[in-house]
């Protein structure tokens, strides 16, 4: 063995541990696109003048000269300390140039709230940057140094990214300036509960406090999505990290740019997730679309038709697999531009023309989903109901419907979640004003065959499954 090469000898104990190789080759090997590209990103830091806990309760009170009461407060006060009105609060976070004549982008929740945003450089210059403007509901802001030739990046397309494609994160997390970690797309188009309008990318890249705003790349060194969150239990990576796909992010950064706001495209529905047992109602040979639960008074989708029950399946052609895909697709189309709308009603499929309109300011909740609550339960019948009265209707605004007032402890709505007070407004796509009407609907369903009831709670309306069985 000592005659062999030490290639040979190495390739014969790679082979012999199982390890091909050419998996080491197959490894990328990042060190050009970091040279390359770290002398666009920055780091960030904020200050943010805050009430000090002292100044709230203690107020030095002015005393004549001479007075015995002086010597009393300052031996047992600290009087520079108790009248010092504000302390300077400090977060750091990162972001990146996109133009040589100063503007970087980052996220909106590292300068919110900011009195000051100092901006400092890899070659350790340092600026106080203006805030152009920011975005909540994006996550992203825009900021301006005044400086020239500065180093800028190449922007990339994230919808050309493949699940398990490599890719990068440079930020500074927790203060560690330039700090480069790597990992793959774990998933493309994820919904986050509080955010309906970003189809977030997740990645396995090791992001920690700090890194926010910072770039991510791939393998060519073009940045496809801005690091924004994610999720722990214990404030630390723990494998699931999100970025704000690039296209949407210079979409609201030039919107911020120009108009200083964001305008964002409104349909006018309340929608949730469709179920196997929904579709199934539906004549669907697989679960997909959005499911249309309410439909907005004076709203572009009231005005164009939309119906509750129809599940929209496309829209302007693109295809929607889940109901959180629908709210990205709408907030980014132009106000004022018709959109085509692909739905599938009566088991049949349709196309409807809709006008965009802008996004109010005091709609807030754009969908509803199996995450977002509770309610999105399946059901079955057995349940009692009662008419209900003027003033439930009142109360809920809605016109018709008959109330749950008891659900079988082992049957069917029990096991499904059927609960008490619940509103049923639509069985089967036929409205349910009366007992009669339920009683008259219910007896015509088939069973062992789901079939979509409408359901209104509190917290909005909501359809379920529900599969008759044998009495």
């Amino acid at each position: 063995m000592k005659y062999l090469s030490k290639y040979i000898y190495r390739s014969l104990i790679v082979i012999a541990l199982g390890m091909p190789m050419l998996a080491q080759a197959a490894l990328p090997d990042f060190t050009g696109i970091v040279e390359q590209a770290k002398g666009s990103v920055v780091n960030i830091s904020t200050k943010t003048k805050a009430k000090s806990g002292a100044s709230k309760h203690y107020k030095i009170p002015e005393l004549p000269e001479g007075s015995p009461f002086g010597e009393l407060f300052d031996k047992f006060f600290d009087r520079d300390e108790l009248e010092r009105r504000h302390r300077d609060a400090q977060s750091l976070g990162s972001g990146f140039i996109i133009s040589d004549d100063g503007y970087i982008l980052t996220n909106h929740h590292v300068i919110s709230g900011a009195d000051e945003v100092i901006v400092r450089m890899s070659n350790r210059n340092e600026y106080v940057a203006r805030i152009i403007g920011s975005d909540e509901a994006s996550d992203v802001a825009v900021l301006k140094v005044d400086a020239e030739d500065l180093p800028t990046l190449k922007l990339g397309d994230s919808n050309r990214l493949k699940v398990g494609e490599w890719v990068l994160a440079i930020g500074s997390p927790f203060g560690f300036d330039a700090t480069v970690t790597a990992g793959i797309v774990s998933a493309k188009g994820r919904s986050l509960p509080s955010d309906n309008y970003v189809p977030f990318i997740q990645t396995d890249v090791a992001i920690n406090p700090g890194n926010s705003g910072g770039p991510l790349f791939n393998l060519d060194g073009e940045v496809v999505g801005i690091n924004s969150q994610i999720y722990s239990r214990s404030g630390g990576f723990m494998g699931l990290s999100f970025a704000i796909p690039i296209e949407l992010a210079v979409d609201v950064a030039n919107q911020l740019k120009e108009t200083g706001s964001v305008s964002r495209g409104w349909l006018g529905v309340l929608i949730q997730e469709v179920t196997r047992e929904l579709a199934e109602s539906f004549g669907m040979e697989n679960p997909h679309g959005a499911l249309v639960a309410k439909v907005l008074d004076d709203s572009p989708a009231a005005a164009a038709g939309l119906e509750v029950g129809d599940v929209i399946v496309e829209f302007n052609g693109q295809k929607v697999i889940r109901s959180s895909g629908l709210p990205p697709l709408v907030g980014r189309a132009k106000v004022g531009k018709k959109a085509e709308l692909t739905v599938i009603r009566d088991k049949k499929r349709r196309s409807i023309g809709v006008l965009i309109a802008e996004l109010p300011t005091t709609i807030t909740q754009a969908a509803f989903s199996p995450e977002d609550s509770p309610a999105l339960e399946e059901s079955a019948l057995g349940m009692k109901v009662e008419e209900l009265d003027g003033d439930a209707r009142k109360k809920l605004k809605i016109e018709h419907g008959v109330q749950v007032t008891e659900v079988d402890e082992y049957g069917p709505a029990s096991d499904a979640g059927i609960q008490k007070g619940d509103v049923i407004t639509m069985i089967d796509n036929r409205e349910v004003d009366s007992i009669d009407d339920f009683e008259k609907i219910t007896s015509e369903l088939k069973t062992g065959k789901s079939v979509a009831l409408l359901v209104q709670r509190r917290a909005g309306p909501v359809f379920l499954a529900i599969r008759p069985e044998d009495s």
